[in-house]
């Protein structure tokens, strides 16, 4: 895991560094992959008031990024704070991996078995015309739409030969991706 902690508008302390690194220490117990963990931490003077901006940006595999903002008179407190808040939002994490389970044949038990023949006499097989199914381009698509009545999509290759969608909206405009 890569740290860093940076002061912005504020010099670090030796005690401020090794007290934002405990709480960097600390995230590991999540057994989460944390590729980086950043605290900046900035001081902000606001009507004459004094005051500190934390701020945490973890970030983990997959693109998945927490950031979390704090601001409190105490740059130790509102450290503290930011902490329980980054801590809770790697729990919330943790849980939504481990409660997310891929259903695989074994884990149906050994009752179960695959299906092995279909009973093909209940099964009517209809001939489509391959003329309604060819590759369409970009006019025959919008034609199509307009056309159809109760289609709402529409499948074609672009210019490029790449596939695209394209949709009626509710404005009665066409909307492609």
């Amino acid at each position: 895991m890569n740290k860093s902690i940076t002061g912005r508008h504020f010099e670090l302390t030796d005690a401020i560094k090794a007290y934002a690194d405990a709480l960097l220490d600390g995230l590991k117990k999540y057994n989460l992959d944390i590729t980086s963990a950043n605290i900046v931490i900035s001081a902000d003077e606001k009507n004459g008031k004094k005051g500190f901006h934390v701020e945490f940006i973890v970030n983990l595999k997959d693109k998945n990024t927490i950031v979390i903002t704090q601001v409190d008179k105490d740059v130790y407190a509102a450290m503290d704070l930011a902490s329980e808040r980054v801590k809770k939002g790697l729990r919330r994490h943790k849980e939504k991996i481990k409660d997310h389970k891929v259903m695989s044949f074994k884990d149906m038990g050994e009752e179960a078995e695959a299906v092995s023949e279909i009973a093909t006499e209940d099964i009517e097989i209809v001939p489509m015309d391959l003329e309604l199914h060819k590759p369409l381009d970009f006019e025959e698509a919008i034609d199509a739409l307009r056309d159809e009545k109760k289609r709402q999509f529409i499948v074609f290759n672009d210019y490029d030969g790449h596939m695209r969608v394209m949709y009626k909206r509710a404005d009665g405009k066409f909307g492609l991706y």
